[in-house]
Protein backbone atom coordinates (compact mmCIF):
# COMPACT_ATOMS: atom_id res chain seq x y z
CA UNK A 1 0.00 0.00 0.00
CA UNK A 2 1.31 3.40 -0.99
CA UNK A 3 2.28 5.75 2.07
CA UNK A 4 -0.32 8.41 0.82
CA UNK A 5 -2.84 5.75 0.57
CA UNK A 6 -1.74 4.60 4.11
CA UNK A 7 -1.95 8.13 5.91
CA UNK A 8 -5.52 9.28 4.20
CA UNK A 9 -7.18 5.81 5.36
CA UNK A 10 -5.77 6.30 8.89
CA UNK A 11 -6.64 9.61 8.97
CA UNK A 12 -10.35 8.87 8.45
CA UNK A 13 -10.48 6.16 10.71
CA UNK A 14 -9.74 8.44 13.70
CA UNK A 15 -11.49 10.87 12.26
CA UNK A 16 -14.40 8.29 12.58
CA UNK A 17 -13.58 6.57 15.81
CA UNK A 18 -13.56 10.09 17.37
CA UNK A 19 -16.60 10.78 16.04
CA UNK A 20 -18.14 7.78 17.46
CA UNK A 21 -16.42 8.00 20.50
CA UNK A 22 -18.19 11.34 20.98
CA UNK A 23 -21.54 10.12 20.14
CA UNK A 24 -21.24 7.38 22.52
CA UNK A 25 -20.07 9.22 24.63
CA UNK A 26 -22.84 11.81 24.47
CA UNK A 27 -25.36 9.14 24.38
CA UNK A 28 -24.40 7.84 27.78
CA UNK A 29 -24.44 11.12 29.40
CA UNK A 30 -27.54 11.64 28.46
CA UNK A 31 -28.93 8.04 29.87
CA UNK A 32 -27.04 8.39 32.50
CA UNK A 33 -28.80 11.76 33.28
CA UNK A 34 -32.71 11.24 32.06
CA UNK A 35 -33.64 8.97 35.50
CA UNK A 36 -32.27 7.47 38.62
CA UNK A 37 -33.46 6.53 42.11
CA UNK A 38 -31.87 8.32 44.51
CA UNK A 39 -33.76 7.05 47.65
CA UNK A 40 -35.80 3.96 48.11
CA UNK A 41 -37.40 3.71 50.64
CA UNK A 42 -37.00 0.99 53.05
CA UNK A 43 -40.00 1.25 55.67
CA UNK A 44 -39.76 0.71 59.20
CA UNK A 45 -37.01 3.61 60.56
CA UNK A 46 -36.24 4.91 57.25
CA UNK A 47 -39.95 5.76 56.56
CA UNK A 48 -42.41 4.49 53.75
CA UNK A 49 -45.01 5.70 51.03
CA UNK A 50 -44.29 9.63 50.69
CA UNK A 51 -47.36 11.11 49.53
CA UNK A 52 -45.72 14.58 48.73
CA UNK A 53 -42.92 16.28 46.95
CA UNK A 54 -40.05 18.22 48.44
CA UNK A 55 -38.40 21.70 49.13
CA UNK A 56 -35.11 22.42 48.55
CA UNK A 57 -32.70 24.72 49.96
CA UNK A 58 -29.58 26.36 48.59
CA UNK A 59 -27.55 23.87 49.03
CA UNK A 60 -29.30 21.35 47.18
CA UNK A 61 -30.48 19.67 50.53
CA UNK A 62 -33.57 18.24 50.03
CA UNK A 63 -36.42 17.63 52.64
CA UNK A 64 -39.60 15.52 52.53
CA UNK A 65 -42.20 13.31 54.71
CA UNK A 66 -42.97 9.66 54.70
CA UNK A 67 -46.48 9.27 55.39
CA UNK A 68 -46.33 5.79 57.00
CA UNK A 69 -43.30 3.87 58.52
CA UNK A 70 -40.70 5.32 60.70
CA UNK A 71 -39.48 4.22 64.07
CA UNK A 72 -43.29 4.61 65.06
CA UNK A 73 -45.45 3.70 61.79
CA UNK A 74 -47.18 7.23 61.63
CA UNK A 75 -44.78 8.57 59.46
CA UNK A 76 -41.83 10.56 59.35
CA UNK A 77 -39.72 13.79 58.39
CA UNK A 78 -36.58 13.24 56.24
CA UNK A 79 -33.68 14.91 54.68
CA UNK A 80 -31.87 14.14 51.77
CA UNK A 81 -28.28 15.79 51.50
CA UNK A 82 -26.91 16.90 48.25
CA UNK A 83 -23.67 14.29 49.54
CA UNK A 84 -26.36 11.62 48.77
CA UNK A 85 -27.45 10.75 52.17
CA UNK A 86 -30.79 9.89 53.90
CA UNK A 87 -31.36 10.95 57.27
CA UNK A 88 -34.37 11.10 59.23
CA UNK A 89 -35.33 14.00 61.04
CA UNK A 90 -37.94 13.24 63.42
CA UNK A 91 -40.53 9.83 63.80
CA UNK A 92 -44.33 10.87 64.33
CA UNK A 93 -45.91 8.87 67.42
CA UNK A 94 -49.40 9.04 65.81
CA UNK A 95 -50.19 10.76 69.47
CA UNK A 96 -50.44 14.25 70.31
CA UNK A 97 -47.28 15.11 67.93
CA UNK A 98 -49.73 14.36 65.02
CA UNK A 99 -49.31 10.96 62.42
CA UNK A 100 -50.17 10.31 59.11
CA UNK A 101 -48.08 13.64 57.14
CA UNK A 102 -49.34 13.77 53.01
CA UNK A 103 -47.68 17.50 52.49
CA UNK A 104 -44.78 19.16 51.28
CA UNK A 105 -43.00 21.41 53.86
CA UNK A 106 -42.50 24.73 54.22
CA UNK A 107 -38.52 25.64 54.86
CA UNK A 108 -37.74 29.00 56.70
CA UNK A 109 -34.53 29.70 57.49
CA UNK A 110 -33.39 26.13 59.90
CA UNK A 111 -37.23 25.14 60.51
CA UNK A 112 -38.95 22.67 58.70
CA UNK A 113 -42.97 23.53 59.18
CA UNK A 114 -46.19 21.19 57.99
CA UNK A 115 -49.57 19.62 58.58
CA UNK A 116 -50.30 15.95 59.69
CA UNK A 117 -53.68 14.63 59.01
CA UNK A 118 -54.13 12.79 62.26
CA UNK A 119 -52.88 12.78 65.30
CA UNK A 120 -53.00 15.98 67.87
CA UNK A 121 -54.83 15.91 71.06
CA UNK A 122 -57.97 15.47 69.52
CA UNK A 123 -57.02 13.01 66.78
CA UNK A 124 -58.21 15.39 63.98
CA UNK A 125 -54.54 16.71 63.00
CA UNK A 126 -52.03 19.34 63.62
CA UNK A 127 -50.00 21.74 61.93
CA UNK A 128 -45.93 21.54 63.21
CA UNK A 129 -42.20 22.74 63.13
CA UNK A 130 -39.53 20.38 63.23
CA UNK A 131 -35.94 22.11 63.45
CA UNK A 132 -32.85 20.67 61.24
CA UNK A 133 -31.71 19.30 64.49
CA UNK A 134 -35.03 16.93 64.85
CA UNK A 135 -37.29 18.90 67.40
CA UNK A 136 -40.60 18.82 66.87
CA UNK A 137 -43.35 21.50 68.18
CA UNK A 138 -46.76 21.09 67.56
CA UNK A 139 -48.08 24.54 66.66
CA UNK A 140 -51.94 23.85 65.99
CA UNK A 141 -54.02 20.89 67.22
CA UNK A 142 -56.92 20.53 65.29
CA UNK A 143 -60.42 19.45 67.13
CA UNK A 144 -62.78 18.76 63.97
CA UNK A 145 -65.97 21.09 64.34
CA UNK A 146 -65.73 23.84 63.38
CA UNK A 147 -61.95 24.65 63.27
CA UNK A 148 -61.30 21.82 61.07
CA UNK A 149 -59.75 18.37 60.69
CA UNK A 150 -57.00 16.51 58.75
CA UNK A 151 -54.86 19.13 56.90
CA UNK A 152 -53.50 17.58 54.46
CA UNK A 153 -51.96 20.45 52.46
CA UNK A 154 -48.79 22.48 52.62
CA UNK A 155 -48.81 25.97 54.59
CA UNK A 156 -48.04 29.39 52.95
CA UNK A 157 -46.93 32.29 55.11
CA UNK A 158 -47.59 35.94 54.73
CA UNK A 159 -45.00 38.97 55.55
CA UNK A 160 -46.57 39.05 59.39
CA UNK A 161 -45.43 35.36 59.84
CA UNK A 162 -48.91 33.60 59.86
CA UNK A 163 -49.94 30.55 58.32
CA UNK A 164 -52.61 29.68 55.63
CA UNK A 165 -53.94 26.34 54.18
CA UNK A 166 -56.85 24.44 53.77
CA UNK A 167 -58.47 21.27 55.85
CA UNK A 168 -60.22 18.47 53.77
CA UNK A 169 -63.05 17.61 56.30
CA UNK A 170 -64.42 19.55 59.12
CA UNK A 171 -65.35 22.88 59.71
CA UNK A 172 -68.75 24.03 60.31
CA UNK A 173 -70.25 22.26 57.48
CA UNK A 174 -68.17 19.08 57.63
CA UNK A 175 -66.89 20.24 53.91
CA UNK A 176 -62.87 21.18 54.80
CA UNK A 177 -61.99 25.02 55.47
CA UNK A 178 -59.80 27.56 54.54
CA UNK A 179 -57.54 28.53 58.17
CA UNK A 180 -55.16 31.38 59.12
CA UNK A 181 -52.82 30.29 62.21
CA UNK A 182 -51.77 33.77 63.91
CA UNK A 183 -48.47 33.95 65.29
CA UNK A 184 -48.63 35.64 68.75
CA UNK A 185 -46.75 38.66 68.96
CA UNK A 186 -45.46 37.11 72.57
CA UNK A 187 -42.41 34.90 71.55
CA UNK A 188 -43.40 31.40 73.16
CA UNK A 189 -47.22 31.81 73.28
CA UNK A 190 -49.65 29.68 71.40
CA UNK A 191 -50.74 30.38 68.33
CA UNK A 192 -54.27 31.20 67.28
CA UNK A 193 -56.49 29.58 64.99
CA UNK A 194 -58.85 31.08 62.65
CA UNK A 195 -60.93 29.53 59.87
CA UNK A 196 -61.43 31.83 57.13
CA UNK A 197 -64.42 29.58 55.46
CA UNK A 198 -66.16 26.95 55.83
CA UNK A 199 -67.26 24.52 52.45
CA UNK A 200 -70.21 23.11 52.06
CA UNK A 201 -73.34 26.00 52.57
CA UNK A 202 -74.00 24.86 48.70
CA UNK A 203 -71.98 24.97 45.54
CA UNK A 204 -69.65 27.00 47.00
CA UNK A 205 -67.27 23.49 46.61
CA UNK A 206 -66.06 20.91 48.98
CA UNK A 207 -63.35 19.24 50.47
CA UNK A 208 -59.68 20.84 48.98
CA UNK A 209 -57.04 18.70 48.79
CA UNK A 210 -54.29 21.07 48.09
CA UNK A 211 -53.25 24.28 50.14
CA UNK A 212 -53.59 28.32 48.70
CA UNK A 213 -51.84 30.56 47.27
CA UNK A 214 -51.25 34.07 48.48
CA UNK A 215 -51.10 37.05 45.73
CA UNK A 216 -49.60 40.09 46.86
CA UNK A 217 -52.95 41.63 47.39
CA UNK A 218 -53.62 39.54 49.99
CA UNK A 219 -55.97 37.19 48.79
CA UNK A 220 -56.26 33.21 48.79
CA UNK A 221 -56.68 30.96 45.57
CA UNK A 222 -57.77 27.07 45.41
CA UNK A 223 -59.56 24.20 44.44
CA UNK A 224 -61.99 21.98 45.63
CA UNK A 225 -61.95 18.34 44.81
CA UNK A 226 -65.74 18.02 45.09
CA UNK A 227 -68.76 20.41 45.08
CA UNK A 228 -69.79 23.18 42.91
CA UNK A 229 -72.88 23.37 40.56
CA UNK A 230 -71.67 19.90 38.31
CA UNK A 231 -70.20 18.52 41.71
CA UNK A 232 -66.55 18.09 40.01
CA UNK A 233 -65.28 20.26 42.34
CA UNK A 234 -63.95 24.05 41.99
CA UNK A 235 -61.70 27.24 41.74
CA UNK A 236 -62.13 30.11 44.39
CA UNK A 237 -60.71 33.29 45.63
CA UNK A 238 -60.77 34.00 49.28
CA UNK A 239 -60.56 37.84 49.31
CA UNK A 240 -60.29 40.14 52.51
CA UNK A 241 -62.51 42.59 53.13
CA UNK A 242 -61.85 44.35 56.98
CA UNK A 243 -61.89 41.92 59.78
CA UNK A 244 -64.26 38.70 57.41
CA UNK A 245 -63.21 37.27 54.09
CA UNK A 246 -65.62 37.19 50.97
CA UNK A 247 -65.50 34.04 48.74
CA UNK A 248 -65.61 33.64 45.07
CA UNK A 249 -66.07 30.83 42.98
CA UNK A 250 -64.16 31.28 40.02
CA UNK A 251 -64.59 28.16 37.98
CA UNK A 252 -66.91 25.27 38.33
CA UNK A 253 -65.89 21.93 36.77
CA UNK A 254 -68.01 19.90 34.35
CA UNK A 255 -65.69 16.63 33.93
CA UNK A 256 -65.99 17.80 30.23
CA UNK A 257 -62.82 19.24 28.34
CA UNK A 258 -62.00 21.42 31.09
CA UNK A 259 -61.59 18.87 33.40
CA UNK A 260 -62.15 17.77 36.84
CA UNK A 261 -61.77 16.56 40.50
CA UNK A 262 -59.01 18.93 40.88
CA UNK A 263 -56.63 17.91 43.78
CA UNK A 264 -53.81 20.14 42.82
CA UNK A 265 -53.68 23.74 43.85
CA UNK A 266 -53.40 26.80 42.40
CA UNK A 267 -49.52 28.39 41.41
CA UNK A 268 -49.62 31.88 40.04
CA UNK A 269 -46.91 33.75 37.82
CA UNK A 270 -44.99 37.01 38.14
CA UNK A 271 -48.63 38.90 36.57
CA UNK A 272 -51.00 37.29 38.41
CA UNK A 273 -51.95 34.84 36.38
CA UNK A 274 -53.04 31.69 38.05
CA UNK A 275 -52.35 27.97 36.61
CA UNK A 276 -53.95 24.32 38.36
CA UNK A 277 -54.26 20.25 37.05
CA UNK A 278 -57.31 18.25 37.45
CA UNK A 279 -57.26 14.43 37.83
CA UNK A 280 -59.56 13.47 35.54
CA UNK A 281 -61.31 15.13 32.28
CA UNK A 282 -60.08 16.91 29.28
CA UNK A 283 -60.35 15.97 25.55
CA UNK A 284 -61.23 12.46 26.51
CA UNK A 285 -64.31 14.12 28.85
CA UNK A 286 -64.89 11.81 31.57
CA UNK A 287 -62.59 9.10 30.40
CA UNK A 288 -59.69 11.78 30.18
CA UNK A 289 -56.31 11.86 31.88
CA UNK A 290 -56.94 15.55 33.19
CA UNK A 291 -55.83 18.85 32.28
CA UNK A 292 -53.29 21.56 32.97
CA UNK A 293 -55.66 24.97 32.70
CA UNK A 294 -54.78 28.47 33.41
CA UNK A 295 -56.91 31.37 34.64
CA UNK A 296 -56.69 35.06 33.79
CA UNK A 297 -58.29 38.78 34.90
CA UNK A 298 -59.72 41.32 33.30
CA UNK A 299 -61.04 44.14 35.18
CA UNK A 300 -61.97 41.67 37.74
CA UNK A 301 -63.61 39.32 35.62
CA UNK A 302 -61.49 36.10 35.67
CA UNK A 303 -61.65 32.95 31.89
CA UNK A 304 -60.62 30.40 31.81
CA UNK A 305 -58.50 28.29 29.40
CA UNK A 306 -57.33 24.98 29.15
CA UNK A 307 -53.28 24.56 28.33
CA UNK A 308 -53.71 20.92 27.86
CA UNK A 309 -55.13 17.93 27.97
CA UNK A 310 -53.27 14.90 29.40
CA UNK A 311 -53.78 11.60 28.21
CA UNK A 312 -55.30 8.83 30.63
CA UNK A 313 -57.83 6.72 31.70
CA UNK A 314 -60.25 8.23 34.84
CA UNK A 315 -58.53 9.66 38.18
CA UNK A 316 -55.04 9.80 36.61
CA UNK A 317 -53.68 13.09 35.86
CA UNK A 318 -51.65 15.66 37.85
CA UNK A 319 -52.56 15.62 41.68
CA UNK A 320 -49.53 17.97 42.92
CA UNK A 321 -48.64 21.61 42.28
CA UNK A 322 -47.48 22.69 38.99
CA UNK A 323 -43.58 23.67 38.61
CA UNK A 324 -43.43 27.19 36.52
CA UNK A 325 -40.63 27.98 35.23
CA UNK A 326 -40.83 31.11 32.28
CA UNK A 327 -41.96 29.10 29.55
CA UNK A 328 -42.44 25.75 31.02
CA UNK A 329 -44.25 23.20 33.65
CA UNK A 330 -42.87 20.15 35.07
CA UNK A 331 -45.21 18.04 36.90
CA UNK A 332 -46.49 13.86 37.59
CA UNK A 333 -49.05 12.16 37.03
CA UNK A 334 -50.61 9.35 39.57
CA UNK A 335 -51.34 6.49 37.15
CA UNK A 336 -51.60 7.12 33.59
CA UNK A 337 -48.24 6.33 30.85
CA UNK A 338 -47.72 3.04 29.35
CA UNK A 339 -47.43 1.11 32.40
CA UNK A 340 -50.43 2.74 34.25
CA UNK A 341 -47.69 3.45 36.99
CA UNK A 342 -47.53 6.91 36.63
CA UNK A 343 -45.15 9.52 34.34
CA UNK A 344 -43.24 12.58 34.74
CA UNK A 345 -43.73 15.26 32.12
CA UNK A 346 -42.60 19.00 30.46
CA UNK A 347 -44.78 21.18 28.92
CA UNK A 348 -43.25 23.99 26.85
CA UNK A 349 -44.83 27.03 25.71
CA UNK A 350 -44.25 28.49 22.19
CA UNK A 351 -44.14 31.73 20.73
CA UNK A 352 -47.28 32.08 19.52
CA UNK A 353 -48.38 30.89 23.32
CA UNK A 354 -49.27 26.99 22.32
CA UNK A 355 -48.15 24.28 24.63
CA UNK A 356 -46.40 21.01 24.00
CA UNK A 357 -46.16 18.34 25.91
CA UNK A 358 -42.81 16.26 26.08
CA UNK A 359 -42.95 12.76 28.13
CA UNK A 360 -39.60 12.95 30.18
CA UNK A 361 -40.12 9.51 32.29
CA UNK A 362 -42.65 7.11 32.07
CA UNK A 363 -42.61 4.65 35.52
CA UNK A 364 -42.82 0.90 35.14
CA UNK A 365 -43.96 0.41 38.84
CA UNK A 366 -41.04 -1.93 39.66
CA UNK A 367 -37.95 -0.89 41.28
CA UNK A 368 -38.05 2.81 39.60
CA UNK A 369 -41.34 3.51 41.49
CA UNK A 370 -45.04 3.50 41.19
CA UNK A 371 -47.64 5.82 42.01
CA UNK A 372 -46.59 9.48 41.91
CA UNK A 373 -48.41 11.74 44.08
CA UNK A 374 -45.71 14.07 44.30
CA UNK A 375 -44.58 17.82 43.19
CA UNK A 376 -41.65 18.05 41.67
CA UNK A 377 -38.67 20.91 42.80
CA UNK A 378 -35.85 21.92 40.06
CA UNK A 379 -32.12 22.36 41.61
CA UNK A 380 -29.17 24.55 40.43
CA UNK A 381 -28.12 22.34 37.74
CA UNK A 382 -31.83 21.50 36.26
CA UNK A 383 -32.22 18.34 37.86
CA UNK A 384 -35.79 17.80 38.68
CA UNK A 385 -36.45 15.81 42.16
CA UNK A 386 -39.73 14.06 43.31
CA UNK A 387 -40.95 11.11 45.03
CA UNK A 388 -43.19 7.46 44.26
CA UNK A 389 -45.72 6.15 47.17
CA UNK A 390 -45.24 2.67 46.07
CA UNK A 391 -42.41 0.65 44.12
CA UNK A 392 -38.58 0.62 44.47
CA UNK A 393 -36.58 -1.68 46.04
CA UNK A 394 -38.76 -2.83 48.40
CA UNK A 395 -42.20 -1.31 47.58
CA UNK A 396 -42.33 1.64 49.99
CA UNK A 397 -41.33 4.60 47.51
CA UNK A 398 -38.98 6.21 46.05
CA UNK A 399 -36.86 10.03 45.94
CA UNK A 400 -36.11 10.24 41.89
CA UNK A 401 -34.29 12.53 40.00
CA UNK A 402 -34.84 13.50 36.54
CA UNK A 403 -32.53 15.70 33.95
CA UNK A 404 -35.29 17.06 31.54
Amino acid sequence: MKPELFHTLRKRFLVLAFTLGFVLLLSSRAQSQTFSVVHSFAGGDDGANPLAGLVIDGSGNLYGTTSSGGANGAGSVFEYSSSGEESVLYNFTGGNDGGDPEASLLLIGSTLYGTTVSGGTSGSGTVFEVTLQGKETVLYSFKGQPDGAAPGASLVRDSSGNFYSTTNLGGANGNGTVFKLIRSKVPGAAWTEQVLYSFGTGTDGANPVSGVSLDSAGNLYGTTSAGGTYGYGTVFQLAPSGTSWTENTLHEFELLNDGGIPYAGIVLDHAGNLYGATTDGGAGGSEGGGTIFEMTSTDGVWSFSVLYSLPGWGISGSFRNLLLTSNKIYATTHCDGANSAGTVYELTRSRTGTWSYVSLYVFTGGTDGLFSFSNLVLDKTGDLYGTTKQGGAIGNGVLFKVHP
